[in-house]
Order: structure tokens, then C-alpha cells, then sequence
């Protein structure tokens, strides 16, 4: 059987011990001997370090994988809660977000959020990963590969709330702007010192261990700026406001893409100790009891207020106690967990509903689960502290949820307006009636439709 680190270690600490006990008598210990246990010594230090850092470097990029299969389960809610005509453009968004994001993020946006930072506001250093030249330490690919797949799940949050109606070309230039720009500077306000800057937020002690804010509420308040510049759906709404369905055509995908975000989730939370450390097993428990509570909360509130266990809005409580938990998975306890979860389950609901009566078109619930939420998180991660709260705390809180808000929303909103008035950010009406897959991608999610269509027309030749 391989030793493990922790053998090592106790072996490394008992050689260490019986040393030190020997070396107490004089005499006893012969000069080359004691020479001897001295090298042993640290040799296994210098081992136990190498196999601590190895495991550091593997958990992180395993955690980092994880997070990227989170795109899958993005696709597959945001495919299986709209319109089948539009599913391509689902997938290409998920798809290219991520690669367009990637590449922004290496050029640009790693360094704003993590270089050296002489104000507080950004990074000004590491550009292209610059560093490693310098300092040959390769843990910067380690780390960026672990911030370029945050980064991504800020992006995709906004595909879901713009979904069925935004320019496929307009949708890149968001991309490149959240992820080089507007992401990674506020990142820096709350997480800079991770690498080798230091933001003003975190200074003032905010806690955001895995991002409830940094990510998801940042993807959030995009995602409500660029669905109140679009405007709803056609048919959304009726004149008098009244809100029209337009079910999703697939709600298995539905499901089965919430089940891998949960998933990645796991990665997202215990990875962002970005150590192999005892530390990840508390952050795992809660992350799963704030989930399943959210779930049932959720189903619980749709239960008692719309008379039925909705699936749709189940599926999106479990991903509201999932950015709820976010935030204070390292910090709170198992039962806090639960309570923050299950708030965050009946919070969503209600959510939904009221930016439905304010004609604000979502077609996933993004803004609710990942803005709405996200900022729940936030505060209940100071509130539910585990070694204790108090007003200084919750207001430092406050002040980061605020921040990320105007910071976002505002920036977002200029931009997208300034989109819609320049390339244009919505598709005409006619594309938005037959769909964006043919008008947009020149595609077909589903062959078989197409098979029929054809054999139809063939059917009128004849």
C-alpha cells in the first residue's frame, strides 16, 4: 500500500520527536548519528512538502474541471426551459461564452482582478499570464485555469434571461465586455489579494468564500440589465400586463442539466480552497444541505401558492440554495445551511413572480436565482457566521451586495443600450416567431423536424 501524506507526515513528526528525545541526553547521541536523523528529518519535511503542493495543484485543477462541466448543465436548464426553435442558439451561446470568455479573460481580465494593485480598484500586472516568464511558478496556470471557468459561469448566467430574442453577434460582444472588463475588475474589489492584488472590499473583512456575489450575483444583475434593455418576448405578456406561458419544450434536459450543476457545484464551493485540506468536507455538506433544502423550499412555496409542486420552480430552488450557500460554505454551520437554503427555495419563487408582474421577461429565472439569491447568500453568510455576527459584519456585507449591484447594473445597462443603438441587440420580429436556429446558425436542433418539414414540402410538390 502507498503511503499516504498524512503517513508520511506522522512518520516525519515520530522521527522528529524521538530525535529531539535523544538529542535531551548528553552523550548518548553520537555527532554523526545525530547528523544523520537531522538529514532524515528534513528530507521527509521537504517530501511532505512536495506531496502537500502536488495535491494542492491536483484537487485544484480536478475542482476547475468540475466547474467547466457546470457550461453542460447551463445548456441543458436554459435548452430544456425555452423553445425548441431556439435550442442551437443555446448551445452556440453556452458553447462560445466560454471560449470567447477564455480568451478575454487570458488577454485582459486575469490581470485586472488578480495583478498588482497600487489603488484598491484593479490589477495593472500579469497580463497573458505574464507572470510565469518572470517568476517560472507554475501555479498561475493552476489558478487561472480555476478563475477562467468563474469567469465563464458569469458570463453564461445572462444567456438564460436573454434568451430568444438577442443577436447571436451582439451576445459575443457581451461576452468579451463582462469578461475582460466588468467581472474581474469588481473580482478584484473582493478577491485581488488570492494572487497579487488586494480590493478595497475585502479590506473591509467582506466574505464571499466561493462567489454568491463576485459570480452569480455579478451574472445576475447583467442578466436583469440586459433583459430590461431587450425588452419581453412577443406574446409574453397581454396588454393589460398579464403574463402569458411559454413552457420550456424539454424539461428532462431541465432536470438533468440542474443535477450537473450540482454537481460542478461541489467543485465550485470545496475547489475555491484551491488546497487540499481537511477544510473541503464542511464546505461539501453544506453546499449539498443548502441545495436539497432550496429544493424543497421551492416546491413547498409553489405548493402552498400556486397549488401545485411546480418542477420548473423545484429545479430552480435547488440552484437558488445552491448560490445561496455560496457565499458562506466555509463559514457557517450544516444547520445554517439548511435555513440559508431553504430561504433561498421560497425566495426564488416569489422572485420570479414579481419580475414576472413587472413585465421583465426571464425565461430560466436567472435573475432570481443567480442576482436575487446571490445577494441573499452574501448576507446570510455574515448573519450565520460561525464564530459569531454583529452589525459591522452584515453592514461590510451590504456594502459589497450594493457595490456589486451599481457596479454591474450600471455598466451593463450602458452598454447594452449602447449596443441596441449602434449593432442592434435584438433579432427582427420575424426571426424571433420562426426561431433563432434557422435565421442565426442555419440549423436544426432536432433532425427529425427538419426530416418531416422536407418530406412535407416534398409532399405539396407532388
Amino acid at each position: 500500500m502507498k503511503k499516504t501524506a498524512l503517513s508520511v507526515a506522522r512518520s516525519g513528526g515520530g522521527l522528529a520527536f524521538v530525535f529531539l528525545m535523544l538529542m535531551a541526553v548528553p552523550g548518548l547521541v553520537p555527532g554523526a548519528f545525530a547528523e544523520d536523523v537531522a538529514l532524515t528529518v528534513e528530507t521527509n519535511a521537504e517530501a511532505i512538502a512536495t506531496v502537500q503542493t502536488h495535491a494542492d495543484f491536483l484537487w485544484t485543477l480536478i475542482a476547475a474541471c468540475m466547474v467547466f462541466l457546470m457550461q453542460a448543465g447551463f445548456a441543458l436548464v436554459e435548452t430544456g426551459l425555452t423553445r425548441a426553435k431556439n435550442a442551437v442558439n443555446i448551445c452556440m451561446k453556452n458553447l462560445m461564452d466560454f471560449s470567447v470568455g477564455s480568451l478575454s479573460f487570458f488577454l485582459i481580465g486575469f490581470a485586472l482582478m488578480f495583478g498588482v494593485s497600487s489603488t484598491g480598484w484593479f490589477g495593472a500586472s500579469g497580463f497573458l499570464l505574464s507572470d510565469f516568464a518572470v517568476e517560472q511558478d507554475p501555479w498561475v496556470y493552476v489558478f487561472w485555469m480555476f478563475q477562467v471557468v468563474f469567469a465563464a459561469t458569469a458570463a453564461t448566467i445572462v444567456s438564460g434571461a436573454m434568451a430568444e430574442r438577442t443577436k447571436f453577434t451582439s451576445y459575443l460582444m457581451y461576452t468579451i465586455f463582462l469578461t475582460a472588463i466588468v467581472y474581474p475588475i469588481f473580482g478584484s474589489w473582493a478577491w485581488g489579494s488570492l494572487y497579487k492584488g488586494g480590493g478595497w472590499l475585502e479590506g473591509l473583512g467582506f466574505i464571499d468564500f466561493a462567489g454568491s456575489t463576485v459570480v452569480h450575483s455579478v451574472g445576475g444583475w447583467a442578466a436583469l440589465a440586459g433583459a430590461m434593455v431587450l425588452g419581453p418576448r412577443l406574446g409574453r405578456y397581454a396588454k393589460d400586463g398579464t403574463p402569458r406561458a411559454m413552457p420550456g419544450h424539454n424539461l428532462v434536459f431541465a432536470t438533468l442539466g440542474v443535477l450537473l450543476l450540482w454537481f460542478g457545484w461541489f467543485g465550485f464551493n470545496a475547489g475555491s480552497t484551491t488546497a487540499a485540506s481537511t477544510d473541503i468536507a464542511l464546505i461539501a455538506v453544506n453546499t449539498n444541505l443548502s441545495a436539497a433544502a432550496g429544493a424543497v423550499g421551492a416546491m413547498l412555496a409553489a405548493w402552498l401558492y400556486l397549488k401545485k409542486p411546480d418542477a420548473t420552480m423545484a429545479l430552480n430552488g435547488a440552484l437558488a440554495g445552491l448560490v445561496g450557500i455560496t457565499a458562506g460554505c466555509a463559514n457557517v454551520t450544516p444547520g445554517s445551511a439548511v435555513i440559508i437554503g431553504l430561504a433561498a427555495g421560497v425566495l426564488v419563487v416569489f422572485s420570479v413572480l414579481f419580475f414576472d408582474r413587472l413585465r421583465i421577461d426571464d425565461p430560466v429565472g436567472a435573475i432570481s436565482v443567480h442576482g436575487v439569491c446571490g445577494a441573499w447568500g452574501t448576507l446570510a453568510a455574515g448573519l450565520f457566521n460561525a464564530e459569531g455576527t454583529s452589525l459591522a459584519i452584515l453592514w461590510v456585507q451590504l456594502i459589497g451586495i450594493l457595490a456589486a449591484f451599481v457596479w454591474t447594473f450600471g455598466t451593463m445597462w450602458v452598454f447594452f443600450k449602447i449596443v441596441s443603438v449602434t449593432v442592434g441587440l435584438r433579432v427582427s420580429p420575424e426571426e424571433e416567431l420562426e426561431g433563432l436556429d434557422s435565421h442565426e446558425h442555419g440549423n436544426d436542433a432536432y433532425a427529425q423536424d427538419a426530416f418531416r418539414s422536407v418530406a412535407g414540402e416534398e409532399g405539396a410538390g407532388a
